[in-house]
């Protein structure tokens, strides 16, 4: 049992350091920085980070019912016609969605680690809540992967993602 919380421990601590990452990769960023894309077809650095909010507040506040409205309204934040962000709004949408996450992972009880929800599309027939934190995990991850790879293409400087 020690050893599972050990390495619970160490998943999260490693997410946490990428979350930092990330917003030190978007803290420094001007419009046009936000703007740049790798190819005309895929997301501008601003849109993939809108769209880590964004899956972030989907999966806990519209799925989960975690955090309250203004937690919900960030998960418009990559909808069809939605406003580009300035790097200040993307920093503080991700601290938020951070906040918000943990703040619920930690009043999770052992009974509600075992709720589960239908899956549609890509998700597994029934989504657990450690099927979610997953997720979001490899979702961070690829999209900042997308984000680091961007500003690298433009040698624009920013921390390895």
């Amino acid at each position: 049992m020690e050893e599972t919380r050990n390495i619970t421990r160490a998943i999260f601590e490693g997410w946490h350091d990428y979350q930092q990452l990330l917003i030190e990769a978007i803290a420094p960023l001007q419009e046009d920085d936000l703007e740049r894309r790798a190819a005309s077809h895929l997301r501008s650095v601003g849109e993939n980070a809108q769209h880590i909010i964004a899956a972030r507040a989907y999966w806990f506040h519209r799925l989960m019912g975690e955090g309250g409205e203004q937690f919900a309204s960030l998960a418009t934040w990559d909808d069809q016609g939605a406003p580009s962000r300035s790097a200040e709004e993307l920093v503080k949408g991700l601290e938020q969605t951070w906040r918000g996450m943990h703040m619920a992972i930690d009043s999770w009880s052992d009974e509600d680690w075992q709720q589960t929800w239908p899956g549609r599309g890509n998700a597994p027939e029934a989504i657990t809540r450690q099927w979610i934190i997953w997720h979001l995990i490899e979702h961070d991850l690829h999209h900042g992967g997308e984000i680091s790879l961007t500003l690298g293409i433009h040698n624009v400087a920013a921390p390895p993602l």
